[in-house]
């Protein structure tokens, strides 16, 4: 173990959370295109240069998950890592990443990136909970008041 439980689970609530709200910026990033605040040139690379720290960030929490031991937490985080995984490696070449902004409005592809952010969205605040769960459960695993006999309180 490289940090202990109460540790590890702080830093998957804060990687979670900073991933949140990554999403949140996605979501109204995306419905200022449809809404034409913004043109699709605009939104593709706002949206684009935040593809890779959003892997990055839950990579790092996947494999962080795997070195503590943590079997169920890293087996649930192991099929997005992949899918994101996937989705940067379907790109076409010549594209100018996963979000294009020459295809962004054929095919219906606008409505599957805010129906994808969605999904994201609510992974991750389901993770976020959970995670927040498990840092509360290990933080409270030990006795929070130092006691050497039973009627006997070390402040």
């Amino acid at each position: 173990m490289i940090f202990s439980d109460s540790f590890l689970f702080v830093l998957c609530l804060t990687d979670t959370g900073a991933i949140l709200f990554l999403f949140v910026y996605f979501v109204i990033t995306i419905s200022d295109l449809e809404c034409d605040y913004l043109n699709a040139q605009q939104c593709c690379s706002r949206l684009n240069k935040w593809v890779m720290p959003k892997l990055i960030a839950h990579t790092f929490l996947t494999v962080i998950l795997l070195f503590h031991g943590h079997w169920a937490l890293f087996l649930c985080n192991v099929p997005m890592s992949c899918w994101m995984v996937y989705e940067l490696l379907k790109v076409p070449t010549g594209n100018m990443g996963v979000y294009d902004p020459t295809e962004i409005h054929n095919r219906g592809l606008l409505k599957r990136h805010m129906r994808d952010c969605m999904i994201y969205l609510g992974y991750y605040l389901l993770f976020f909970f959970i995670y927040l769960y498990c840092m509360i459960l290990s933080l409270l695993k030990g006795d929070p008041i130092k006691r050497h006999q039973e009627g006997e309180i070390d402040f």
